[in-house]
Order: structure tokens, then C-alpha cells, then sequence
């Protein structure tokens, strides 16, 4: 069973996710904050796209999985998981803007379309439709 698909997406989302952590632990370091976000809009911000993060990375990367385990793996699989990856980078960057932004909403948009491929993906291959 070959799963260097999805390998590699589970090690590159663990490094955002320890990234994103340093990047909130930096402002908590340079501005004393202890617990919480200590009324810093800027850490705030970090916190919650380091969050958004952790609530969205989890079962994508499962269904990346799946995906994978089954044998519907390939360049589709390959790309959307790295334009997954790339999207909820583009988001955490865009949550440190005060407006809202193009890098945000392009991180939005292709995490919601990689999550509606994967979806209708798996569905299919689960019916016995897909191979």
C-alpha cells in the first residue's frame, strides 16, 4: 500500500500547526501574555487562525487518508492536498490583517473546495463508483 500522499500531508500540516503555535508563542513571549490573549488583538488574530487550523486540518486529513488507503490516490489527491495545505497557510497570514482580505478568502474558498472534492470523492468510491 503506498500512502506517500498522505504521509506527506500529515507531516507538512503538523509542521503549519507547530509553526502557527511558535508564531502565537513569539507574541506571547515579546508582549509577557501568560494565559488567554491578554487584550492583544494581534495574538488574538494568531490564536484563532492557529485554531481554525486545528478544527478544520483533522478530518481533511483523514479523508486524505481514506482517499489514499483505498487506492484513489494520484495527482488529484497530491494537488488538492497541497492547495489544502497552501489555503490554510494563505488563511493564517490573512487573519493578521485588520480588513478582510484576498489571502483569507482564497484560503477559505479552496479549503471548503478540497473539502467538497473529498467528500463527493469518498462517497463515490464508498458506493463502488469511483476507481
Amino acid at each position: 500500500m503506498d500512502l506517500h500522499i498522505s504521509l506527506l500531508s500529515i507531516a507538512l500540516a503538523a509542521f503549519i500547526n507547530m509553526w502557527l503555535g511558535i508564531r502565537c508563542s513569539q507574541l506571547r513571549i515579546s508582549d509577557k501574555v501568560l494565559h488567554g490573549d491578554g487584550g492583544n488583538a494581534a495574538l488574538a488574530k494568531r490564536m484563532r487562525a492557529h485554531a481554525n487550523f486545528v478544527e478544520y486540518t483533522p478530518l481533511a486529513m483523514v479523508l486524505v487518508l481514506a482517499l489514499d488507503m483505498t487506492d484513489h490516490h494520484g495527482w488529484v489527491l497530491a494537488l488538492s492536498a497541497l492547495a489544502f495545505l497552501i489555503a490554510r497557510v494563505l488563511h493564517a497570514f490573512g487573519m493578521d490583517l485588520d480588513r478582510p482580505n484576498k489571502l483569507r478568502m482564497i484560503g477559505v474558498l479552496v479549503t471548503w473546495l478540497c473539502y467538497a472534492l473529498w467528500i463527493g470523492w469518498a462517497v463515490i468510491a464508498a458506493l463502488g463508483y469511483a476507481r
